[in-house]
């Protein structure tokens, strides 16, 4: 094969791995949903080790061991992140919502929820 093609191939298995990160991220998502309605831990040391023994088991080279564990340790990572800012940002979201139905006040409206027909200054720069 030419340095072209064999770069072309690159570049397709580039785009497969993407793809196959993504997905996997949209799964550790839902993991980490799991993990907050079950009270479970974000970072779980026992299921890194299974995971770890995994993909060495599967690796046929010529990537070694050791360099393959590198890279899934960081992949871990990014989705262990990935989990700790959806919660997170679900709870602001939860919170927020919460703090505004216990007020009972929106903007422009009453205690009731009626429009007052208060409205809030605009900001910017005007013409």
């Amino acid at each position: 094969m030419t340095l072209e093609e064999l770069r072309n191939q690159i570049d397709v298995l580039d785009r497969q791995l993407v793809e196959l990160l993504s997905e996997r991220a949209r799964a550790a998502i839902m993991i980490g949903h799991l993990k907050a309605a079950t009270q479970l831990p974000i970072y779980e040391p026992n299921r890194e080790k299974v995971i770890f023994t995994n993909v060495r088991a599967a690796n046929k080279g010529p990537l070694p061991d050791i360099e393959l564990t590198h890279i899934y340790e960081r992949i871990i990572d990014v989705m262990r992140a990935l989990q700790r800012d959806e919660l997170a940002s679900e709870r602001n979201a939860s919170a927020n919502t919460s703090a505004t139905s216990a007020t009972g006040l929106r903007r422009g409206g009453d205690s009731s929820g009626h429009d007052t027909g208060a409205k809030a200054p605009e900001i910017g720069n005007k013409q």
